[in-house]
């Protein structure tokens, strides 16, 4: 079934839950996640050298191509998973909860990054899929130099993110935030690349060339 995807859009904020317990784990601010992330990371990175014997060299070159997974990534689940829906209540539901609350409300600066508590499930469920992967080849060392790149790719793409929302495009970047501001107003079936356009240049979900000029 063809993605269900929407240009309406209101100011305010959605309500996702109506427990303000679990309403609450739907927000965050930037300090929190750099703090909460970033220690992961820094414990992450700390395992595959002091403990797993990952050389320096050996975790920069797994770290850079889990920076370039992600991208790919990123393009496959912001456009298979966040914009997928069915008729089914409960896949309604879930594209609410996971996207479909940022496409109604686009300027919700407290859902603009993934909340902590939400963001670390999230994550272990990737790691240990990851992990899995590793295992089966017989390097399950290697996963541990390979996600801190991924989560590090997942950062970097969530405040580029944030950002054009928030912010003026830096002249060098205008595009990127051009480019997503095509994917929210005016082709939410295109534009999947958030903090690159390659992956929707490879797969051929650019907006039409015209557009892009502008």
């Amino acid at each position: 079934m063809k993605p269900r995807v929407t240009t309406e859009f209101q100011t305010g904020q959605a309500q996702i839950f109506k427990n303000p317990f679990l309403e609450r784990l739907t927000k965050t601010d930037p300090v929190s996640n750099i703090i909460v992330y970033g220690i992961t990371n820094l414990v992450l990175g700390y395992i595959a050298i002091e403990v797993m014997g990952l050389s320096v060299l050996q975790f920069a070159g797994l770290f850079v191509i889990g920076l370039f997974f992600w991208t790919f990534a990123e393009y496959v689940l912001h456009r298979y998973v966040f914009h997928w829906v069915t008729e089914a209540k409960w896949s309604q539901r879930f594209h609410f909860i996971m996207h479909g609350s940022h496409h109604h409300f686009p300027k919700d600066e407290e859902r603009l990054l993934m909340p902590p508590v939400p963001g670390l499930i999230l994550a272990s469920i990737l790691f240990v899929f990851f992990f899995i992967i590793f295992w089966i080849t017989g390097y399950t060392q290697l996963v541990y130099g390979f996600f801190p790149g991924f989560f590090v790719g997942y950062l970097m793409y969530s405040f580029v993110h944030r950002a054009t929302h928030i912010m003026k495009p830096p002249k060098r970047f205008k595009h990127l935030w051009h480019h997503h501001s095509l994917h929210h107003y005016q082709y939410p079936d295109k534009a999947f690349g958030v903090s690159n356009t390659f992956w929707d240049k490879v797969f051929g979900t650019m907006p039409p060339k015209a557009k892009r000029k502008k």
